[in-house]
């Protein structure tokens, strides 16, 4: 299994393929648009098959991703920031940098099997939205 880490940003997105050792695979920078998505999406499939993204839960910042990726039938999780701390810092690299911080996230998901997976929003966005109109 590839875990591919993500960190996403305003303007751009950092993957991080890993082995199911946390081990570097290769990375890869991308703009934030539905082509380049796709872009990395391609990249992703040339790493195997049998693959699962991990995104920082910053959606403000990667929903748009996260749609991307559901729609084309990959699988997603969400990383809560705190937990790519401990990632981090584990790192035999220090610092901070897209392609660490995508690293850390990568494997944050492979030392966490729980993490909340990304779903398309249907019917329970919509009502929320018309729950929190009529508030």
């Amino acid at each position: 299994m590839i875990v591919i880490g993500i960190d996403a940003h305003k303007r751009t997105h950092t993957a991080v393929a890993t082995d199911q050792m946390g081990q570097q695979l290769s990375t890869k920078t991308v703009g934030t648009t539905s082509k380049d998505h796709l872009t990395l999406l391609r990249w992703a499939t040339g790493k195997g098959e049998d693959r699962i993204w991990a995104i920082e839960d910053c959606r403000h910042l990667s929903r748009r991703f996260e749609r991307d990726l559901i729609a084309a039938g990959e699988r997603v999780v969400r990383v809560p920031p705190k937990l790519m701390a401990h990632a981090r810092d584990s790192a035999r690299s220090y610092g901070k940098s897209d392609p660490i911080d995508a690293l850390a996230v990568a494997r944050a998901a492979l030392r966490e099997p729980d993490l909340p997976v990304a779903r398309q929003g249907g019917v329970e966005r919509e009502i929320r939205l018309l729950v929190d109109h009529r508030g």
